[in-house]
């Protein structure tokens, strides 16, 4: 089974149901199929089965409609997050090598030195770009096995989903969330309801109008609702399931929104681009705070040393671009430290990847910790994430001067926006004389955390 043959099934039985909506634009399922075969007939002119088709395009009904053209004519997607910079765009590009790039105007196809592009598997359907412990960004191969099996049937059964449901995007559909919600609700049968760009008060609104009844929203965009659904939590009527995903879902966040929506049934998702693993409810995150929930149908963990271990039917990718496919039915190991309770539930406990999670998105501390070095005034710089009551944890730069310069935050934060996602850019810049390191040289970051959090985080008794 392929991801676009569910849709065209789908239309098939019911077509006249609205398969997607975009501000004033909606699609019924038969006219969605029709124009996904005509987009596909002409991506064949250019495409190859087992090409791949970057899609760098914002949230709309033209990012759906490619995205399942591309798959119709034997392509992967490769979606590309219109946040990122420049230069992390062209990285992105330059590793994947798709065969047709479709953004603001379309690009030419990638090729190197010459060499002939190497069409991969038929089988693939989407390379979901992350960072791996170097900062370099890696592209995770995902099959339509991995997709459907994790995103229609897994959370079917964790969430009771299905064709009767109204689901909204409020995330970049080039983002993993937003590839979960486009294949829970074309992958259904529901209706896919898509934010071109979230702000909370339009949010409720479209809640209401579409009578959504499932949301992904990451707890970043929940903090950001919350004051519009104290004002007006009868627009919420619909809804009855939220997904959170994307970062850690803090307790006191889950009893506030338990609060203003006591019929809403939330659940959180660990998982990354690589892998789903588990999911939590409402009932199971109160009873025990911090728990990632117990993992999925079909997929087993391991801790190795305290790291998690990952694998399952379809859980796990197909492997990363330019390396060793992961072998089917090995494990996987996720980078992070975790515990495991009598009963199965998960704890995730510390990141063995360096990385701070601001508003739902990972900011590893290597790649910003690069390109600060790269200013002329810098002599060394350490990047941490402290809590913070609307992202979850903002990226704080520690910048040790070079002798003799005088540097402003302002200056540090355009030099990474040039040059980084805006969400990567640090929201704090300190100054230091120097940087606490070890006796082999290395910044001590557990000491530098301790004084940057007691001098940005006052505690309220002091």
């Amino acid at each position: 089974m392929r991801l676009e043959q569910l849709l065209f099934s789908h239309a098939e039985r019911t077509p006249e149901r609205i398969a997607v909506v975009s501000g004033e634009r909606r699609m019924s399922y038969r006219e969605l199929a029709r124009s996904i075969k005509g987009i596909s007939n002409e991506l064949k002119k250019s495409v190859r089965p087992g090409d791949r088709v970057a899609l760098h395009l914002p949230n709309g009904i033209e990012f759906v409609q490619l995205f399942y053209a591309a798959l119709a004519a034997g392509a992967s997607v490769v979606p590309v997050n219109t946040r990122l910079a420049p230069p992390e765009v062209e990285h992105i590009l330059a590793d994947a090598k798709p065969a047709l790039v479709f953004g603001e105007k379309e690009k030419p196809v990638l090729e190197e030195k010459g060499e002939a592009l190497q069409p991969q598997s038929n089988e693939d359907c989407v390379v979901l770009y992350t960072s791996g412990t170097t900062g370099k960004p890696k592209g995770a191969i995902n099959t339509h096995a991995n997709v459907i099996v994790q995103n229609v049937y897994q959370h079917a059964i964790a969430w009771g989903i299905g064709a009767q449901d109204n689901f909204l995007a409020t995330t970049p559909l080039a983002h993993r969330a937003g590839v979960a919600r486009l294949a829970n609700a074309l992958g259904l049968g529901g209706t896919l309801v898509v934010m071109a760009k979230f702000d909370a008060a339009p949010a409720l609104e479209a809640i209401e109008r579409e009578r959504i009844s499932v949301a992904g929203l990451p707890p970043t965009v929940l903090r950001m609702m919350l004051p519009e659904i104290r004002r007006e939590p009868k627009k919420c009527a619909s809804l009855r399931t939220v997904i959170v995903s994307a970062e850690a879902f803090p307790v006191h966040l889950l009893k506030e929104m338990a609060e203003v929506l006591p019929g809403v049934k939330f659940h959180t998702v660990y998982g990354m681009s690589e892998a789903a693993v588990s999911s939590a409810t409402a009932a199971e995150m109160l009873e025990r705070p911090g728990t990632a929930g117990r993992p999925y149908p079909g997929i087993e963990v391991m801790l190795d040393e305290d790291e998690l271990l990952v694998r399952g039917a379809f859980a796990v990718m197909k492997g990363y671009l330019g390396e060793p496919e992961v072998p089917r039915g090995g494990w996987f190991r996720t980078g992070d430290l975790a515990r495991r309770d009598g009963d199965g539930y998960l704890y995730i406990v510390d990141r063995k990847k360096d990385m701070v999670v601001s508003g739902g998105y990972k900011v590893y501390s290597k790649e910003l910790e690069q390109v600060l070095v790269q200013h002329p005034g810098v002599e060394d710089a350490a990047v941490l994430g402290i809590p913070d009551a609307t992202y979850g944890e903002a990226v704080v730069a520690v910048i040790q001067p070079r002798a003799g310069q005088k540097l402003r935050e302002e200056d540090i934060v355009e030099h990474c926006r040039a040059r980084l996602a805006g969400y990567k850019k640090p929201r704090r810049v300190v100054f230091v004389d120097a940087l606490p390191r070890n006796s082999l040289g290395k910044v001590v970051k557990r000491e530098l955390r301790i004084r940057i959090e007691a001098a940005l985080c006052p505690r309220p008794d002091r």
